[in-house]
């Protein structure tokens, strides 16, 4: 008989941080979902501090006794499960490749296998809005500190055994594996109990050369043409070992050569400006600099509500950007809070982005 319902025991004191992949995309589907982040950080306190009772997961539903000072809440956290038309179309992924069946196995959901269900229409890991949390307390947020403790423990649960997002989705372990069969028409199962193939060993990775040296030539900068070529030979090592290369246009990726190499920054025409916000948040920190945008619907009441919750000073706020005094955060397009100060006549990078407006803020301190 299929087991549709799991227990699992509660986890002990300590602090603990999601560790997986999909454990973090779980946490970020819970943040972005949020429109305030006051009751996600006594959540995770909550969870640190051992108050979550025995986790219940079943088909679309999580649920735990949660402790407080003044009672005990019942939680729950549901996920909709999957159609029996989604299954088939996430069971087609899993069976493409008996690997993705194996690492399921020893405890590993495959990013491949996760991009190859969005294709096919199925999201596997949750989005925004997608977890809907509920509580017996009578906070309003949500989720309530009592839901985030329970979804931060859930990613604890997920990192550990990734089977638990797939029951949350409608199907226990057995069942995947019955339903599961690779285009070779062995079952899923029978494939993975066969004794592993001695696979080849992999090709060591290619070592980077030396720097490569040009003559010089009237109007030639050979420094710069040396660092293009070497920069150029280090993203092929990128390309052939993971297959992709982030998407840059010709400023953006001036601006990452300079920051990686300052000497050169006068010849590549990038500004202390523009290096301070690629390093502050890459191409995103960059966007940041240059873009002043107005935060529409979700991401405005989250923006405001953030930093309510953050016990902030009251600020002068005009479209993404929340000024007080010499001081000033900038909201992100991802959901990210960019420091800045005003010196010399312009506003300037100083500190690292963080999610928390009052944890940027601090920065300015």
């Amino acid at each position: 008989m299929t087991e549709r319902v799991k227990g699992f025991p509660a986890f002990g004191k300590g602090v603990r941080h999601a560790r997986s992949w999909w454990g973090r995309a779980w946490l970020q589907a819970v943040e972005d979902t949020s429109l305030d982040q006051a009751p996600l950080r006594q959540g995770r306190k909550y969870a640190h501090a051992g108050l979550v009772g025995t986790i219940t997961v079943s088909p679309g539903l999580l649920s735990a006794a949660v402790h407080d000072t003044d009672d005990i809440h019942r939680t729950t956290v549901r996920l909709t499960p999957f159609t029996d038309a989604e299954w088939r179309r996430l069971l087609d992924q899993v069976a493409a490749k008996t690997g993705h069946l194996a690492a399921l196995f020893d405890g590993e959901v495959p990013r491949e296998l996760a991009e190859a269900a969005d294709d096919a229409g199925v999201r596997l890991l949750p989005g925004i809005g997608d977890l809907d949390p509920d509580c017996t307390c009578p906070g309003w947020e949500l989720p309530c500190r009592h839901a985030a403790a329970l979804c931060h423990q859930a990613s604890w649960l997920l990192d550990a055994d990734p089977w638990v997002l797939l029951l949350l989705r409608g199907r226990a372990q057995a069942e995947v594996v019955a339903g599961a069969r690779p285009r070779t028409g062995v079952l899923a199962a029978d494939a993975h109990a066969r004794p592993p193939v001695e696979l080849p060993e992999d090709p060591p990775p290619a070592e980077p050369g030396p720097p490569p040296e040009f003559d010089p030539a009237p109007g030639l900068d050979v420094a710069v043409l040396a660092l293009l070529v070497a920069d150029a030979a280090d993203k092929a090592r990128e390309l052939l070992r993971t297959g992709e290369l982030p998407a840059l246009d010709e400023r953006a990726d001036r601006v990452r050569l300079a920051a990686a190499h300052p000497a050169l920054a006068d010849r590549l025409g990038a500004g202390d400006h523009e290096i301070a916000a690629w390093r502050q948040g890459g191409p995103a920190g960059l966007a940041v600099l240059d873009d002043a945008w107005t935060p529409a619907g979700a991401d405005a009441a989250r923006a405001r509500a953030a930093w309510a919750g953050g016990e902030l000073p009251a600020a002068k706020v005009w479209r993404n950007r929340w000024t007080v005094r010499d001081r000033q955060l900038r909201y992100g397009r991802d959901g990210r809070w960019y420091p800045y100060r005003y010196r010399a006549g312009r506003w300037r990078p100083a500190g690292t982005a963080d999610r928390d407006p009052a944890a940027a803020f601090a920065e300015l301190a």
